[in-house]
């Protein structure tokens, strides 16, 4: 092997949220690469490495890039938020470096999710069964989008959203509150969670009814609950079961 690529998650944004391994990747490297807006959240972690900064969808040269510093033997890290695995860098690097049968090691170093870090912001939505849908139509199709949503709606998951809405693109964000209110109850509490551990956090509760007229963004997350999420003294919380079996 030539050199090395970590692909690695930051976390929500806070730096006390970022995994130990991740800052040690992030001290031992030769130069970082990211997209500019994660670049600034460790601005204060090793300075002195070189960086390299790219704009919104630019992940495939990013990548490319990656691996073609990796084979002059440097130490590459490719930074994404949340968890570089799930929406992130780490399976566009794999695809390209095995593809292009690269002699490089890549490895991936986990992170908190976006999704774990707006669930813990408010109560714990998440301790059963649920799923992840993106309703980001560049790379999925809307129809292929659409039937996720229709096939998670009917059963009782709770749903997690990434990418609700863009600034030109509503029409998921419309489809996705025209399926779930056709299934579930318009009472049902959903969470919106927007910058988790981030300067201009947000956190609110409301009921699926009103979501449709939610102020919703690209940095927003929502969770959808099921028939078992309750919201009290402002936290929501789904009941796994133990209240049905225990005395509290």
């Amino acid at each position: 092997m030539s050199g090395l690529v970590q692909v690695i998650g930051l976390g929500p944004g806070d730096t006390g949220l970022l995994a130990p391994t991740a800052r040690e990747a992030i001290e031992a490297a030769d130069i970082i690469l990211g997209y500019k807006t994660y670049l600034k959240l460790i601005a204060d972690i090793a300075p002195n490495i070189p960086r390299q900064a790219s704009g919104m969808r630019k992940e495939v040269e990013r990548a490319r890039q990656a691996l073609e510093l990796a084979v002059e033997s440097q130490r590459v890290v490719v930074v994404s938020s949340g968890d570089a695995g799930i929406y992130g860098m780490a399976g566009l690097v794999l695809e390209i470096c095995l593809e292009n049968e690269y002699q490089v090691e890549v490895e991936v170093i986990p992170g908190i999710s976006a999704l774990n870090a707006a669930a813990s912001l408010l109560g714990a939505p998440l301790v059963t069964d649920f799923a992840v849908i993106s309703l980001s139509d560049q790379l999925v199709p809307l129809a292929e989008i659409k039937k996720r949503l229709e096939a998670v709606a009917q059963t009782d998951f709770i749903l997690g959203i990434y990418n609700p809405k863009g600034k030109q693109r509503l029409e998921p964000f419309n489809q996705a509150c025209e399926i779930l209110l056709r299934y579930r109850k318009p009472q049902t509490p959903v969470g919106i969670v927007r910058q988790a551990y981030r300067k201009d956090q947000q956190v609110t509760i409301i009921s699926l009814k009103e979501l449709p007229q939610a102020e919703i963004d690209m940095l927003t997350i929502l969770i959808i609950g099921n028939q078992q999420t309750v919201v009290q003294h402002g936290k929501m919380i789904t009941r796994r079961g133990y209240h049905t079996k225990y005395k509290f």
